[in-house]
């Protein structure tokens, strides 16, 4: 009986024994599967920007989708964009959900709080849209005016600061136009680009000549994450000194312009 008994014990340790190499060769592969991520670039984006990231079909372009692709083949890496909120890209960025974020997005002091930033790699300005009859001439008249921003755009910060103006906030840049062309908001604060896609879409409004303010767009990185910043710093020297940045800025920028 006790020979009995004492097989079974052994089996049963077998049967648990190769159970826990089962696993060990489970967690390997999920190990192998962590290495093929790393290999991945992930970029957080909103894609309702135009040009710097917008559909076309069931693809994201723009100028940010062309330099994170750029940046990723610079560090033998292959670019894979998230399309989300806008003001949830910081949080995926500091989450490790995402990589990068690119998606025209101005440093400021508030965002340094929670990311790193890379080097500047296009220059842009917020300007003001209203209807082609509206007597808002500069940022000056903005003062206790209604505004339309998209939420957590530098539209959306610098706005807070008109004197007695209400904020109306959009998850889209479009968005807000359209409420502007319903009456609910006098002006939009937008980045100057999308802002000429959206007026040349749209009947009755313009850009004023005064701009509202004037930034810089950079990448946002993990806080801390320095290796990181410094292989994107040194992969956008490159493409700047290869004329590729300029190339790409111009492909949509500048034919923008012509039509």
């Amino acid at each position: 009986m006790k020979k009995k008994v004492l097989s079974l014990l052994l089996a049963t340790a077998c049967v648990f024994s190769l159970a826990a190499c089962g696993s060990k060769k489970e967690d390997s592969n999920s190990a192998d599967s962590g290495n093929k991520k790393e290999d991945t670039l992930v970029m957080a984006t909103n894609a309702e920007f135009p040009p710097y990231e917008y559909y076309e079909g069931k693809e994201v372009v723009g100028i940010d989708a062309d330099i994170a692709a750029a940046v990723a083949e610079e560090l033998g890496m292959t670019l894979k964009i998230e399309d989300m909120a806008f003001d949830s890209i910081i949080t995926a960025v500091s989450s490790k959900k995402a990589d990068i974020g690119a998606a025209g997005m101005t440093v400021t002091e508030d965002r340094v709080k929670n990311v790193d930033f890379t080097n500047t790699y296009a220059k842009a300005t917020q300007v003001i849209i209203v209807k082609e009859d509206s007597k808002i001439a500069g940022p000056d008249d903005l003062a206790g005016k209604k505004i339309g921003v998209q939420l957590g755009t530098t539209g959306d910060i610098y706005a807070d600061d008109i004197e007695d103006a209400s904020v109306e906030r959009y998850n889209k840049g479009f968005e807000a136009v359209q409420a502007m062309q319903q009456g609910k908001v006098d002006a939009v604060i937008i980045d100057g680009e999308p802002a000429k896609k959206f007026v040349k879409e749209a009947e009755g409004l313009k850009i004023l000549d005064e701009a509202f303010t004037e930034e810089e767009y950079a990448i946002a990185v993990k806080k801390g994450n320095d290796e990181l910043k410094n292989k994107i710093n040194d992969a956008l020297a490159d493409l700047k000194d290869s004329g590729k940045l300029d190339e790409i800025v111009a492909k949509y920028i500048n034919s923008d312009s012509d039509q």
